[in-house]
């Protein structure tokens, strides 16, 4: 295994390393756990394939581009919210 170095702004590592302890993990552990949850564009386009494929398969739903885009849509207006809500704890806490 190498090792790699990050440079990231103090308050940054400051906050992994609270949510590392939080878990009861490492640092190491936890950007290992980061980086296996975070999938690249390739792997996101692969993922999107395949769920649209046993839609059809299965369900004989054919998912358009359209309805593809919407639910892209959906999900980021949800992102936002949630990270939204996660500030303001943060601010209020």
């Amino acid at each position: 295994m190498s090792d790699v170095m990050i440079r990231v702004p103090a308050e940054v590592r400051d906050q992994l390393a609270a949510v590392a302890e939080a878990r009861g993990t490492s640092l190491r552990r936890l950007m290992q756990e980061i980086a296996a949850q975070t999938l690249t564009p390739e792997q996101i386009k692969d993922r999107a394939e395949r769920t649209r494929a046993v839609l059809a398969e299965r369900f004989g739903h054919y998912v358009t581009d359209e309805e593809s885009a919407e639910m892209r849509r959906k999900m980021r207006e949800a992102a936002a919210v949630h990270r939204a809500a996660l500030a303001g704890t943060e601010s209020s806490g």
